[in-house]
């Protein structure tokens, strides 16, 4: 049984073994595979684990020994499930690993843009404090979040866990769907539409999956909708967002702030006019990336091939 690992640098960049997965069968591991080499790498194996790697129908055709696709991510885009489907190879995904998280990168990003911790310890180290005349000083606004308003697109796993950190701030949460069902205990909480969401929020926090409805949905007529004070996070998908858009909006003022994590192609590209937004934050897709949530990424994808290979796979998507 041989598993092939399309792009493995990731999930295990040197401090997260495939001892999980390497006890299953032969494994073979790349840290990335170009996509003129998807073919070769994978001739021989029953089972491809890939992230980001693209595993299109043509490539499916390619690959006449391959029985099982487990993408390292919750999200599975990346693979035809449904030429897979055809081909009887069963595509699993890891549905939970990186709720905490991502949940703590949001409020990372946002307690950031309510302090500034490391611009004024640059200003200290500038020598601004001491030539202040007072016992303390501040360069930018300072914001409290009690009594304002989360607003939270895509009330899933992840957003239902910065609705609650959210509350434990003190924050009134308002949140969208696509099912409203189950509301959380505490409150203050209300269902709300994307566009009064964006009306009314003082954060927006995006947590839904893209799709082609939903592809560049947060566009000027949304951003518009928004408070100047506003500040909106992006920890779901980067095509979520029409970042010309975006950037205009940044620099005219119209809204206080963003963070960003994910974007429209990744690694951002030179021409993105988001590089040069003002009040932009941008980290580099790794939210998920804490090494307790690879751990658990890798434990259950050699869970998920474990099943498979014992004839009852789980997770599976197709």
């Amino acid at each position: 049984m041989q598993i092939v690992v399309l792009d493995g640098y990731t999930l295990n960049p040197g401090d997260n073994p495939w001892d999980p997965v390497a006890a299953l069968g032969e494994t073979i591991i790349y840290d990335r595979t170009p996509l003129d080499q998807i073919v070769d790498r994978a001739a021989d194996a029953e089972i491809v684990l890939t992230n980001k790697t693209p595993i299109s129908a043509e490539t499916l055709a390619a690959l006449p020994k391959l029985r099982f696709i487990s993408v390292l991510a919750t999200g599975y885009n990346v693979v035809d499930i449904l030429a897979a489907r055809k081909r009887n190879i069963s595509v699993s995904n890891v549905p939970v690993y990186g709720t905490d998280a991502v949940a703590q990168h949001v409020f990372a990003v946002l307690l950031t843009h309510c302090h500034q911790p490391t611009r004024h310890d640059q200003a200290i180290r500038d020598g601004q404090w001491n030539t202040s005349g007072d016992f303390c000083f501040w360069i930018s606004p300072l914001i409290e979040l009690a009594g304002k308003t989360m607003g939270i697109v895509g009330f899933g796993r992840i957003g239902r866990r910065v609705g609650e950190l959210a509350h434990a701030f003190r924050m009134q949460v308002l949140a969208h769907d696509i099912v409203e069902s189950d509301p959380p205990g505490y409150a203050p909480f209300e269902w709300k539409t994307i566009r009064e969401i964006f009306s009314a929020a003082d954060v927006v926090s995006l947590h839904c999956p893209q799709t082609d409805e939903n592809s560049g949905m947060v566009d000027k007529e949304l951003i518009s909708r928004m408070k100047p004070t506003a500040f909106l996070i992006n920890a779901a998908r980067g095509g979520l967002i029409n970042e010309y858009d975006l950037a205009q909006a940044l620099n005219d003022g119209a809204i206080a702030g963003a963070a960003l994590d994910v974007l429209s192609r990744e690694p951002i590209t030179e021409d993105n006019p988001i590089r040069a937004a003002r009040n932009c934050l941008l980290t580099p897709h790794h939210a998920w990336a804490a090494l307790e949530a690879r751990r658990r990424l890798m434990a259950v994808t050699a869970d998920n091939i474990a099943s498979f290979l014992q004839g009852h796979p789980i997770n599976i998507v197709n």
